[in-house]
């Protein structure tokens, strides 16, 4: 399948989940309720009342939680780069987008600095908590997206942009909305947090272009092998920002949970939908030949 071809049918079943998704509160009523549309945010947010971050992962907000993040994610990459593991390719692109976060509140770029650095370490935590069960056999921790990715990183049968996507859609559309929904959708005087989260899909979309040019160089010499300028700016960048929307009204539901079933309810449609993201992602990027290639320009650039 052509990378145009795969694209838009990402894109597609990003709208398609869109009209599917409902608040816990109201499939729990049995009533009917209005869809949401992940990629317009047009409708009103649900009201989540303020609920003070109180978790053990940076709960002071300390600006230098991300740079314990970025040390931490510094430390796991190097082994994995060396030996060409394909869990590198995820891990570095999490390295660089963090460094860019870093970058951007040091620079004054968020509303609130304190809830931007805890949302980061938790979220970080999760993919940290993640791989280590993985690794250490506890595969039955793991959510089913990550389960996909991560075995598909061990049987090697991935392009190195397969591997990144599945990575990204399992950390954003999995573990995304948790974190969220942990830390706190909304500010002490009420207002919503959203408009930080937006704002980082810019920065977000300039990373692409650097970032694939340097999975090139050193991991698969296939990674940028068409117009990448095409890519950044209707392929993967639409994708991404289609998710991030999507990860908002999926925190909301957690969010707002008012009875246990409610919230499995809302837990169970989160890692559905990652899920069936990985399917997807899982046979457009298949590798063609193998790693054999990929494997070996590693060996010598990575």
């Amino acid at each position: 399948m052509s990378l145009v071809r795969a694209t838009s049918v990402l894109i597609c079943s990003i709208a398609l989940a869109a009209g599917a998704l409902v608040a816990p509160a109201q499939a729990d009523e049995a009533v009917n309720p209005s869809p949401v549309d992940p990629v317009i945010d047009v409708l009103p947010p649900v009201p989540v009342p303020y609920s003070p971050y109180d978790g053990p992962v940076c709960t002071d907000g300390d600006p230098s939680c991300i740079d314990d993040v970025i040390a931490e994610m510094e430390d796991r990459f190097a082994p994995l780069a060396a030996s060409c593991d394909h869990d590198s390719i995820f891990s570095l692109a999490y390295l660089r987008v963090t460094q860019n976060v870093k970058a951007a509140a040091d620079s004054g770029y968020f509303d609130d600095r304190t809830w931007l650095t805890q949302v980061d370490a938790v979220f970080a935590q999760s993919y940290f908590d993640t791989m280590d069960a993985w690794h250490t056999g506890r595969s039955s921790e793991v959510p089913k997206a990550w389960r996909i990715a991560l075995a598909a990183s061990d049987d090697r049968s991935m392009t190195g942009l397969g591997d990144f996507m599945l990575n990204m859609n399992a950390h954003i559309n999995n573990d995304f909305p948790h974190a969220l929904a942990t830390v706190g959708l909304t500010a002490a005087d009420g207002n919503s947090h959203k408009p930080d989260h937006n704002a980082y899909n810019q920065r977000l979309d300039s990373l692409y272009i650097p970032v694939f040019k340097e999975m090139a160089e050193r991991f698969d010499p296939t990674f940028d092998d068409y117009d990448i300028a095409t890519v950044d700016d209707q392929g993967v960048g639409v994708i991404m920002r289609g998710w991030r929307e999507m990860v908002w009204p999926h925190a909301e539901n957690l969010a707002t949970a008012r009875t246990p079933a409610q919230e499995k309810l809302a837990e169970h449609a989160i890692e559905e939908y990652a899920a069936s993201q990985a399917v997807l992602i899982r046979q457009m990027f298949r590798s063609t030949d193998g790693s054999a290639a990929r494997d070996a320009w590693c060996a010598d650039h990575g």
